[in-house]
């Protein structure tokens, strides 16, 4: 599979803050990947973890895929147990096991100053 067909850009427009780019890999977690495009445009409230990360609910309820317990600065995951899209910003352990599904690649800093229930839109980004 291509780079053009695995690959989909992503933008976070965040409240009071700003917009962030990021993009999906299809060949992370296939599964994962294509249940959150078909769930797009999402809206939530986000929240903090220990002040590294950032999460959200996206209402898609996946499984465990290609799941892993250690996660990059700027790696985008989906975490199966509270049904949220996670950004992670700074070093940290997940509280448990994620699904990769891509990388934040413009903007990681801005999710520094999310604060809890700061309202997150994720949309897909036509070519």
């Amino acid at each position: 599979m291509s780079g053009e067909l695995s690959r989909f850009r992503i933008r976070f427009l965040i409240e009071g803050v700003g917009e962030a780019e990021g993009e999906l890999n299809r060949l992370k977690a296939p599964l994962t990947v294509e249940a959150l495009l078909n769930a797009l445009p999402i809206t939530s409230s986000a929240s903090v973890w220990q002040g590294r990360e950032v999460y959200f609910p996206v209402g898609i309820k996946k499984g465990a895929e290609k799941a892993k317990k250690k996660v990059e600065v700027g790696e985008i995951a989906y975490w199966p147990m509270g049904d949220a899209l996670c950004i992670f910003y700074d070093e940290i352990k997940p509280y448990s096991e994620v699904n990769p599904v891509g990388r934040v690649v413009r903007g990681l800093e801005l999710f520094r100053h999310v604060r809890q229930g700061t309202r997150i839109r994720v949309e897909r980004v036509e070519k």
